[in-house]
């Protein structure tokens, strides 16, 4: 098992799960195929090939995607440089984001020197792929944030094959996958509850910038000069697909619209036609597991998505919980007389911030204390009891 919330995953999947990519038989075509099969394209992850079976059953989204992310870059830097070498991977790859440094990178000024490749490179791809620090618009908006980091894939490659990358081609390329999605909502003969959806959420998740109103009425009036590898054609014909697919069934005019797309970068048909089979079968297959599909009820989706975390999150960390807590005796009173009756309005608040203060003492469990972390405490407070060791549960019945 790989957990990548933890020291040392990165030399841990390359070691022991990573699938070299077959460098005599696969080119970008065939790399584009497989990762799209993951769902990394989509922004939801449900496999990754490996050398090893990796189960995903305990991991957070977050730390699937990044294992994908990982994984696409490895790729890509064997099928442009020709080599699997890990150490120039993890140069090549520092080097890369130490050139791109968006604002929101900063803190790279705060890696030490003295650590090792792999882990500065830990510590980049966990801050690439923390999107939003309010954990329910992170918990609906991951499905197009992680489908935008494949840009980092592109930019990756273009930095390989050209040895230099300017913020000028992230911003247009950005701009013009914004474009090109609002478009193609434009176009669709029936509007439904997602296409406004979709916009936000484009709009929350673009890195370089600042999405407003589109005005642009046709292909001719976009700017697709950013748009040159076949790569990133593949990339904005499979963003448009999913835009299109919100009502499950592609009308006349988005069907043209969807083929001019693929014919204005000179695709083959086939992969015009195949580009949509993917996405339909995709979605219709994970459709109740991707946030964005379950917009009809948002908040029952946020509730179950927040109680397999918060019960993944206790789980890891029961050991280090039962031993804060056994240091606490006020605390597991509050918590065992939470059980059995409503607590005043005085001892909800005792209870609320000495259970932040444990969870100040356990890293995983800051998430807590993040804006909006509030609102899962509850969940914490009911999973407490049923997933530590049965001694400690005596207690609270005690």
């Amino acid at each position: 098992m790989i957990n990548p919330s933890t020291t040392g995953w990165i030399e841990k999947f390359i070691s022991n799960y990573y699938l070299p990519v077959p460098l005599s038989t696969i080119d970008d075509a065939g790399f584009y195929s497989t990762i799209r099969k993951t769902g990394f394209i989509y922004g939801h992850v449900v496999a990754i090939p490996t050398r090893e079976p990796l189960s995903f059953k305990d991991s957070t989204t977050e730390e699937i995607i990044k294992i994908a992310l990982l994984n696409s870059l490895y790729g890509i830097f064997e099928i442009t440089t020709k080599k699997s070498d890990e150490q120039a991977f993890i140069k090549a790859l520092l080097d890369f984001y130490t050139v791109l440094q968006p604002e929101s990178f900063s803190f790279l000024k705060k890696i030490l020197p003295t650590e090792n490749h792999s882990i500065r490179l830990e510590k980049i791809i966990n801050e690439r792929v923390k999107t939003n620090d309010n954990i329910i618009n992170k918990n609906f908006s991951h499905i197009v944030t992680n489908a935008l980091l494949f840009i980092d894939v592109l930019a990756f490659q273009k930095y390989l094959l050209e040895g230099a990358l300017s913020n000028n081609y992230l911003r247009k390329f950005e701009e013009t996958i914004i474009n090109t999605v609002a478009l193609a909502l434009k176009n669709k003969s029936k509007k439904t509850q997602y296409d406004d959806l979709l916009i936000k959420l484009f709009e929350s998740s673009v890195r370089y910038t600042k999405y407003s109103n589109s005005t642009i009425d046709s292909l001719s009036k976009i700017d697709f000069s950013a748009v040159k590898s076949p790569l990133e054609k593949y990339y904005i014909l499979d963003l448009v697909g999913m835009a299109l697919w919100s009502d499950a069934v592609l009308e006349p005019a988005e069907t043209q619209f969807f083929n001019e797309i693929g014919l204005l970068f000179q695709l083959n048909p086939d992969f015009i036609a195949d580009s949509y089979f993917e996405i339909d079968f995709f979605i219709k297959k994970h459709k109740k597991e991707i946030p964005y599909f379950n917009f009809s009820n948002p908040i029952k989706h946020f509730y179950d998505q927040a109680t397999q975390n918060v019960i993944l999150l206790i789980t890891r960390n029961k050991r280090r919980l039962q031993k804060e807590l056994s240091e606490s005796k006020e605390l597991v009173l509050l918590l065992a007389a939470s059980t059995h009756r409503e607590l005043d309005s005085s001892e909800k608040k005792r209870m609320k911030k000495q259970l932040l203060d444990v969870c100040k003492t356990i890293p995983s469990l800051t998430i807590f204390l993040l804006p909006g972390g509030g609102i899962l405490l509850p969940l914490l407070i009911k999973f407490i009891p049923q997933l530590l060791p049965s001694t400690f549960n005596e207690n609270l019945d005690q």
